[in-house]
């Protein structure tokens, strides 16, 4: 197992996680729905990588975009660090991760 299928499975349940705590302090279905979903996706995505099929990275990586952009969104509107600012950082740190996996793979 590489650095990047740890990287999505280690996002995937940070973001299952986050929307249960969503749920439970805000009591926001929609956190934990979508929490849910991505994270699901998430792992999907890096069982996926598991089978040695390079399009669990890129499939990781459309899911990862999102969340990034979602998150960073979020943050923006308010420019409170928690969870928004630490989940973006965390998608950039799996994007560049993933990224590079994918990079590594081409050449």
């Amino acid at each position: 197992m590489n650095l990047a299928t740890i990287i999505t499975f280690t996002y995937g349940i940070l973001s299952i996680v986050g929307g249960i705590i969503g749920y439970k302090q805000a009591g926001s279905k929609i956190s934990l729905i979508s929490g849910a979903i991505s994270g699901l996706l998430l792992i999907i995505a890096g069982i996926i990588q598991l089978q040695g099929q390079s399009y669990g990275f890129v499939f990781a990586g459309i899911i990862t975009d999102i969340l990034v952009i979602v998150f960073a969104l979020r943050l923006q509107k308010t420019r409170k660090f928690m969870p928004a600012g630490l989940m973006t950082v965390l998608g950039v740190v799996t994007l560049l991760v993933i990224a590079s996996q994918l990079f590594k793979a081409s050449t």
